[in-house]
């Protein structure tokens, strides 16, 4: 069996302080750390996904600016503010995350919403699809930001992808606690695991 870990988003501007941080956001990021330096020979491969949206434009929609209560106001549920743009300090991943175990990195966005890993491309212009082919990778265990929104998302796309699925309960955060349990609730549903990292 070849396995790989999904790192999803652990990027300053969905940590704490950053434009659209959740709460936990930075101990996540210090968890899988921590993590992958207990276990250093877990994981064949090892993804970590950024949003890496255009600064020019309002990336198809994904971008709302308007002030609260305006017609053209985030609805912070698809639409959202300004965050992660490309090349800047929030897009970049939360000084806590160490990357030296990181195999391949992958940019989503680009003009357009994007929350699964799966609709990203690989910093060498890759499919993740293609990447996962590549490797013959056929479980993953999927970890990072926000639990309810890009982890439900590429969690669902890997089953879709027709690979075995753990999530890592302990090594993830979410925007909302009850729209966060939801989405375990769904994954499971799926045929997701979800256990803690000590339990796989």
């Amino acid at each position: 069996m070849t396995r790989a870990l999904f790192i999803i988003d652990v990027q300053n501007d969905f940590t704490e302080g950053g434009a659209l941080g959740v709460e936990g956001g930075a101990a996540v990021a210090a968890g899988i750390t921590r993590y992958l330096a207990q276990h250093p020979d877990r994981y064949d491969t090892v993804f970590a996904s950024r949003d890496w949206h255009d600064g020019d434009n309002d990336n198809g929609g994904h971008f709302a600016t308007g002030p609260l209560g305006a017609p053209n106001a985030p609805d912070f549920v698809t639409t959202w503010p300004v965050h992660c743009v490309a090349g800047t300090t929030g897009a970049e991943y939360h000084p806590a995350l160490t990357l030296s175990a990181v195999t391949v990195g992958v940019r989503k966005g680009q003009g357009r919403p994007a929350y699964s890993i799966f609709e990203g491309v690989t910093d060498d212009g890759e499919s993740l699809l293609q990447k996962l082919d590549g490797f013959g990778v056929d479980e993953v265990h999927v970890v990072g930001i926000a639990t309810d929104y890009c982890v439900l998302a590429s969690a669902l796309d890997a089953v879709a992808a027709g690979r075995t699925v753990r999530v890592l309960n302990d090594l993830i955060a979410g925007v909302d606690p009850v729209s966060s349990a939801l989405a375990l609730t769904r994954l499971a549903a799926a045929g997701v695991r979800i256990e803690s990292s000590a339990q796989n």
